[in-house]
């Protein structure tokens, strides 16, 4: 935990703070007028949950790693935010409770190992929606998985810390590996390694629709945006879905990096 003590000092620096504040005002735009509870999935370090409970949401945080939620709850208390956090896999949701709106960003969707497994997060989401609620989330495009980040390296070198990420071709279709490695400068003076390697995966857009607006285990084909709202009623996980790019609400192009869904229950 020492090491975290230290890395909590750097992370928020390593990490492009503009886009907190881009995920904050996309949501806001989209989130339901009456919106008071919402539970964002992969909270990481708690950077957009502390933003969104000082907006007046009532928030609740879920990620994998005992580490962020540490650093996370760290976070909180010192902005004066109450917000209760919980280590948890968003693949089984269970128990969790009910919330007007669901969030997950920083394209946690493509750690996701294949697409059986992003259907079961939809699938869990959908469980702890209320009826009308919104869930909203980014994955990475095609184009930004295929063409923009293989062979991409980004290394900072600062007086405390050293980052360096490294970004390879997966061995599966639209997907991704990046190598990071911290070098955090601890309280004794000595510089402290960290590697981590992350994989990810995308797919395409008609893929992410299609696991949307049907219950994956009846397997049917994708229904139409203009389906009667009795066939609907049968198979959709949810109502309607609109989709949109890099923060904005534009319309996804071929060369859009990002895109961001918002799903109505």
């Amino acid at each position: 935990m020492a090491f975290y003590e230290d890395f909590s000092k750097v992370y928020d620096q390593v990490m492009d703070q503009e886009l907190y504040d881009q995920w904050l005002a996309f949501t806001l735009r989209h989130l339901n007028e009456k919106t008071q509870s919402i539970f964002e999935l992969a909270c990481g370090s708690g950077a957009l949950s502390v933003r969104l409970a000082q907006e007046g949401y009532d928030v609740f945080g879920l990620d994998i790693s005992e580490e962020m939620l540490t650093l996370a709850s760290q976070k909180a208390q010192a902005a004066g935010a109450k917000i209760d956090f919980v280590a948890g896999d968003m693949r089984d949701l269970t128990g969790i409770g009910q919330f007007d709106a669901v969030t997950c960003y920083s394209d946690s969707i493509c750690y996701m190992a294949d697409l059986t497994e992003v259907k079961q997060v939809f699938e869990q989401v959908a469980s702890v929606l209320i009826e009308g609620g919104k869930f909203i989330f980014d994955v990475h495009s095609t184009h930004q998985i295929d063409d923009v980040f293989p062979g991409t390296s980004y290394h900072e070198n600062e007086e405390d810390f050293a980052f360096l990420w490294d970004s390879f071709e997966g061995q599966v279709p639209h997907s991704i590996e990046h190598e990071l490695t911290f070098f955090v400068k601890a309280a004794d003076g000595k510089f402290v390694r960290k590697d981590e390697i992350h994989q990810e995966r995308t797919y395409e857009m008609e893929e992410y629709l299609s696991a949307l607006r049907l219950d994956s285990l009846l397997q049917q084909p994708s229904q139409s945006r203009h389906s009667s709202a009795e066939g609907a009623k049968l198979t959709a996980l949810f109502s309607s879905v609109e989709v949109y790019a890099d923060f904005s609400d534009d319309a996804p192009k071929a060369d859009s990096l990002r895109w961001f869904f918002v799903c109505t229950k």
